[in-house]
């Protein structure tokens, strides 16, 4: 009969009333084991392994108000040991000291055995009750509500004085558990902080040799470090090197996963003193043996650990030695392969890759295996725009390298960084101080912060000998947060010329020598430092000379918000006076596009869509412009430059003969020198042929019309173009009419003669008049033909508005208006209007007289101030010589502004390319 029935223990309200009553009586009780602890220790381990662990019941533990009398009876157990100290970051907070004091009160008759805690090793009874009450709680902890109800009821304290008190490793590591589960929550993290309770972990972790314990002691610690605040205290109080040590001895796989999980938190944002523990418990060499775990959890925390170590120059040396570069640069490989991981993983080892540059020992390892290739990939690569400034100072640290520049170089370096000069700046966080490169001596300024890359700038000035000492420069020049120091000074090419590095007067204001104590160092500084290191070298032209490259540095110095840079004119101003250059500049355009860009103000994107620009800075780009130009004409007209466009016009390959011929207005001055190589040898006659053939460069036009123009004013320096002699229609009092006394009621004299038009038409002329006024008209009204006895002789395929101006000049009007009549309005085609039907008809008729007058009209009416660039090539289209020269005269007028003139240029190439033009 007694089988059948339950346990009292299987009651959850017989489990509760066991555990108060211990706690009110202490965890001694009376020393009969049948009457006390027999019940206590049912009760427990029936609450642990039954009731807490059955679905729903640590909520129905606590609604039943369990967790009070288990606190308490913990609570009772720290009574009897020494209080965590209350100073310093063991200080408990004043609501856990008052929810301590809230506790039961021991009652008086408790035993004396509570005093065993304070030993090392309690009694195995007392052990027990810890171990169960413990585990019960720490099972609890899993559960937000039971955790709030913990911090609520002070149960923290009571846990941090039995980790100090008790040292078996089994409540250690129950203890441990418990407030590693606490610890999932802010508040508790925080109190358990303000407990002194990493101390103790710490040296809980040293002192016990169970593989549990110590993972459970890893775990909280791991869980403590929630926050930047908490982690640099955690590091400050010795955390990270016994990990560290335990890492490089233990070779435990659940212990090791641990480990790494932890290091990983605590690494995040890596400060100083973590990175020193790490480095002096020997944790490099294992972490990088790690890296290549078999198991994925253990490889991917290992690698992001050794990223978030790249953050401090201390470290990063001894990083590279034990392997660190070989492995993050691999792994950084295989994520950005086609089947590798997605870009937000690549971030923290695209920076810890960049970081590694800023020492020689690992830019030297980067380089051999295959750094520069995958730097170069990321730039290359539109979807890590963000991180493209962050690899452009990454890469001034190459800056010395000649190696590495030159393959640098080859990879096609250059127009990617003048891509770089006018991009959006990228959305990576600055670096501090402890990220400065490890190569220069460390300075510690007590009184202000100043940015790593200041300090690193500041030892160089030293080691160079720019400056004294430290007190000579300051940080207040430069701004607090760049990504790389800018040497001081630059290497000095060697002088190439007379005109070498001249500075324009508008832009001297932007810069002194020594140009890197005075230069600005925004966010295109590095990619300006690496410019001009490449335009220092002996022949910079195939790097530098080329359109991208160009129109990078072009649209930097025209579109910066503020000042250029001076660097920036001086790498322009390098090249111009360089004489390896000429041809390049030639060839490539060079000297068109800095007469559009910076003289003329038309950039790329202004053609042929006119774009509205700022024209505060216009007169300082003009005067620039003018010096460049001036120092290649000084190029061009040496010895070694005429040689080289000689050879470039008569030998060169078709396209560098068209290039040469539409430079050489820009850059050549003596008329000895461009008349022989333009008139004498043929460049003219080059240029305009290739104006009919598919454009070599998307602004061919523009330049080739801009050219013109400028060899018309070396012709003619003072010459302006004719235009069109005035008709009589413009003037205020035209000329009388002789036809019209013929159209009234009553003419006078009378009309002994009519010609019949097409449409039906009759108008009256006068046979003597028609007769004298053209050899057509004298031979067919007073000739043999039938016409000359004929009253209404008709005129075929003539519309009445293009016969109007025909009779009028038959009787005699000259500069009457009539002329005017079949002429359209700008803007409308004059192919198949009535204008071109009355200039063939007049030419059939042989009234060269009304011909002119008919092409004056059309160049006044179209070509006048009412017309535009697009009226220029339907003139042209024509087919009248004369008219055609008035188009050339209008499209090279001085009064045109640039961008008119090569539409109407486009014009003119497209009426000559359309097949009806024979006549060409």
């Amino acid at each position: 009969m007694a089988a059948g029935k339950p346990t009292p223990t299987d009651s959850l309200s017989f489990c509760l009333a066991q555990l108060t009553a211990a706690a009110g009586e202490g965890l001694g009780g009376v020393k009969d084991t049948a009457t006390n602890e027999t019940p206590l220790g049912r009760a427990l381990l029936a609450l642990r392994t039954r009731h807490v662990k059955a679905a729903g019941g640590i909520e129905r533990f606590r609604a039943r108000g369990g967790l009070l009398p288990l606190l308490a009876l913990l609570r009772r157990a720290s009574a009897a040991g020494p209080a965590p100290s209350e100073a310093g970051p063991g200080s408990a907070p004043s609501s856990v000291e008052s929810a301590a004091s809230a506790g039961p009160t021991p009652s008086s008759g408790s035993t004396p055995s509570v005093a065993s805690l304070s030993t090392s090793s309690p009694p195995a009874r007392l052990r027990k009750t810890l171990d169960l009450a413990l585990s019960i709680l720490a099972n609890c902890c899993t559960e937000g509500a039971c955790r709030a109800e913990v911090r609520r009821l002070g149960g923290i304290l009571p846990l941090v004085t039995i980790l100090q008190c008790v040292k078996t490793d089994s409540i250690q590591n129950r203890t441990a558990r418990a407030l590693g589960n606490l610890a999932m929550e802010p508040e508790s993290c925080r109190a358990i902080h303000s407990a002194g309770a990493v101390p103790l972990l710490v040296e809980s972790l040293t002192a016990c040799q169970d593989s549990q314990c110590r993972q459970s002691v890893v775990r909280a610690i791991r869980n403590l470090a929630d926050s930047p605040q908490h982690r640099l205290a955690l590091a400050q109080q010795g955390a990270v090197r016994p990990l560290a040590e335990l890492l490089a001895t233990v070779p435990d796989p659940a212990l090791t996963l641990a480990l790494v999980r932890a290091l990983l938190e605590l690494s995040r944002g890596c400060s100083r003193a973590c990175a020193e523990q790490l480095s002096l418990g020997g944790g490099l060499s294992p972490l990088v043996s790690l890296a290549s775990h078999p198991k994925k959890a253990v490889r991917e925390a290992t690698i992001l650990i050794l990223a978030n170590l790249c953050a401090q120059g201390l470290v990063r040396p001894a990083l590279g030695n034990a392997g660190g570069v070989e492995v993050l640069l691999g792994e950084l490989q295989r994520r950005r392969s086609p089947s590798g991981a997605s870009p937000a993983s690549q971030q923290p080892l695209v920076r810890a890759v960049c970081l590694l540059c800023r020492e020689a020992i690992n830019r030297a390892r980067l380089r051999d295996a295959g750094g520069l290739e995958l730097l170069m990939g990321l730039l290359r690569d539109p979807r890590a725009s963000t991180w493209h400034p962050r690899v452009v100072a990454a890469l001034v640290g190459f800056l010395y390298d000649t190696g590495a520049l030159g393959r640098l170089q080859a990879l096609g370096l250059v127009p990617l960084l003048a891509g770089q000069l006018c991009g959006e700046a990228g959305d990576e966080e600055e670096e501090g101080r402890e990220a400065a490169s490890w190569d220069f001596p460390e300075e510690r300024t007590p009184e202000r912060v100043e940015a790593g890359s200041f300090q690193s700038l500041r030892s160089w000035l030293i080691s160079e000998g720019y400056v004294a000492g430290p007190g000579d420069i300051s940080p207040d020049r430069f701004p607090e947060c760049c990504p790389l120091p800018p040497p001081a000074a630059e290497p000095t090419s060697p002088a190439p010329g007379p005109a070498l590095l001249r500075t324009p007067r508008a832009l001297r204001s932007l810069g002194r020598s020594p140009a890197a104590l005075e230069e600005p160092w925004g966010r295109e500084g590095p990619a300006l430092l690496l410019l001009s290191r490449f335009s220092q070298a002996p022949d910079p032209s195939g790097a530098l000379v080329t359109g991208p490259a160009l129109c990078g540095l072009l649209a930097y110095v025209t579109g910066a918000p503020g000042p250029p840079s001076p660097r920036a004119l001086r790498i322009l101003a390098r090249l111009t006076c360089n004489p390896a250059c000429l041809e390049a500049f030639v060839r490539s355009y060079g000297a068109a596009l800095l007469r559009a860009w910076l003289v003329l103000g038309v950039a790329p994107d202004d053609w042929p869509t006119l774009r509205a620009r700022p024209l505060s800075r216009h007169s300082q780009h003009r005067e620039l412009g003018e010096m460049l130009l001036q120092n290649l004409t000084v190029q061009a007209e040496s010895p070694f430059g005429v040689g080289a466009l000689t050879h470039l016009l008569l030998s060169g390959s078709p396209e560098d003969r068209v290039a040469c011929a539409l430079t050489l207005p820009f850059i050549c001055r003596k008329p000895s020198l461009w008349r022989r190589l333009l008139l004498d040898q043929g460049g003219l006659r080059v240029l305009l042929a290739a104006l009919t053939r598919p454009a070599p460069h998307p602004l061919f036009l523009f330049f080739a019309a801009d050219s013109l123009f400028c060899l018309q004013g070396l012709a003619s320096p003072t010459a302006t173009p004719a235009l069109p002699r005035a008709v009589p229609g413009d003037r205020e009092v035209p000329s009388p009419c002789l036809y019209e006394p013929l159209l009234g009621p009553a003419p006078t004299p009378a009309p002994d003669l009519h010609f019949l038009l097409d449409s039906g038409l009759q108008l009256p002329a006068q046979r003597a008049a028609s007769s004298t006024a053209s050899p057509f008209f004298r031979a067919l009204l007073a000739g043999s033909f039938a016409e000359a006895h004929m009253d209404l002789v008709p005129l075929r395929g003539l519309s009445p508005s293009a016969a109007w101006p025909i009779l009028h000049h038959l009787h005699g009007c000259r500069g009457c208006g009539a002329s005017l009549g079949p002429i359209p309005p700008p803007g409308q085609p004059l192919l198949g209007s009535e204008a071109e039907e009355a200039l063939e008809a007049a030419g059939r008729f042989l009234l060269p007289g009304l011909e002119e007058e008919l092409e004056e009209a059309v160049g006044h009416i179209h070509l006048g101030p009412q017309g535009g660039p697009e009226s220029v090539g339907q003139v042209f289209r024509l087919g009248r010589p004369r008219l055609a020269a008035h188009c050339a005269r209008w499209t090279l007028g001085p009064e045109r502004c640039p961008r008119k003139r090569a539409l109407a240029l486009v014009g003119l190439v497209e009426a000559a390319g359309d097949p009806r033009m024979r006549w060409l």
